[in-house]
């Protein structure tokens, strides 16, 4: 009972970061009346960096980005063009042609974009299965362009870009061991917010915030910010599979609100594509695959357990059950065992025997 009560307050921390997320895209549709897009992007952004701003805080000294070396600068560069410059941009430029919930089921996209990226670019294998998981969300959102809401080719070419360029900001991301989670949003609100922000003032001719201004901030603060941050704890407390599992409810969630608050009509459409989409997210996150691997020296900073695979250093006082972060190396070693593409396994398929 005791573990159930455990793990019960990091699936509600999964939710709750799930829901917030969701709801950012029915609500910035109504923001967009007063705000221009940039300039919601940049707000929604600095929004985010002022909500991580007390996990970063309450976990010590900041460590600055040239601290982690060239690489993660490079990493955290990229992230931050694609993933807070333009994905954000590309998003609210979409929702000013298509409804809320055609939109919010159309960021299934991202995880499309994810796989198929990391397949051919970042050394992650997709097995038959992700292939078909892919396939069906994209049939899912082509049903979406025509439908009523839809709004046309315009939108779906937006939100298809800013998808890839959150694409690649997932991988950027997932590479960058320099500097912990938290203060990689941090940067990337503060940098990627500032640009946008005064980007939309330049063009605008003048700094004159609009009276949304502390609205949209306070969406950033909950839905990237927080959200992130209960994110992170649901994927301590109970894995990156099933905490991803759970997020991935976002979509969905968005498009509820944009029913029942917005009052956008829920279409025969957007019920055909939300069922194939969920359909699909399962058959992705139940693929998983073994081969004989390698795994070289490593040294790097992320929350881990010691799990009796990747992690069998030794602390003073510390349980290895429990979910901690510092730096740590990896020792060289080869082994078997069921895995996903994550930090520890990016490794190309030819390298390996398929058992």
């Amino acid at each position: 009972m005791q573990d159930l009560r455990g793990t019960s307050k990091f699936i509600l921390a999964g939710l709750v970061s799930a829901f917030l997320f969701g709801a950012a895209t029915p609500v910035s549709k109504v923001l967009l009346h007063d705000i221009q897009p940039q300039c919601l992007a940049g707000l929604l952004y600095l929004g985010a960096a002022i909500g991580v701003l007390p996990v970063v805080v309450r976990k010590g000294a900041v460590r600055w980005p040239w601290h982690g070396g060239r690489r993660t600068i490079l990493l955290l560069m990229g992230a931050i063009v694609l993933g807070g410059v333009l994905g954000p941009l590309l998003l609210l430029m979409a929702l000013r042609f298509a409804n809320a919930g055609s939109v919010s089921l159309w960021l299934n996209l991202e995880f499309v974009a994810t796989v198929i990226l990391g397949h051919f670019l970042f050394r992650e294998h997709l097995t038959f299965r992700g292939w078909i998981a892919a396939g069906g969300t994209v049939i899912a959102a082509l049903l979406l362009v025509g439908g009523k809401g839809g709004g046309g080719i315009i939108p779906a070419v937006l939100i298809i870009c800013g998808c890839i360029c959150w694409g690649f900001d997932n991988h950027f991301t997932a590479l960058i061991d320099g500097i912990p989670p938290a203060q990689t949003t941090l940067w990337k609100g503060i940098v990627a917010g500032s640009f946008n922000l005064f980007t939309s003032s330049a063009i605008a001719g003048s700094l004159d915030l609009p009276d949304m201004v502390f609205v949209a901030l306070l969406v950033g603060v909950l839905s990237y910010g927080i959200s992130i941050t209960l994110y992170v704890t649901a994927a301590q407390g109970l894995g990156a599979i099933r905490s991803q599992m759970i997020f991935s409810t976002a979509p969905f969630f968005g498009l509820l609100l944009s029913v029942t608050v917005l009052g956008e009509s829920f279409t025969s459409g957007q019920a055909i594509a939300a069922g194939l989409m969920a359909a699909s997210l399962m058959i992705l996150f139940s693929e998983k695959h073994a081969h004989v691997h390698r795994h070289g020296v490593m040294s790097h900073q992320h929350v881990h357990r010691h799990d009796g695979l990747h992690h069998d250093h030794e602390h003073d006082g510390l349980r290895g059950t429990t979910s901690h972060s510092h730096w740590h190396e990896h020792n060289p070693t080869e082994h078997d065992h069921k895995h996903w593409p994550d930090l520890h396994h990016r490794h190309g398929q030819e390298e390996n025997k398929e058992s």
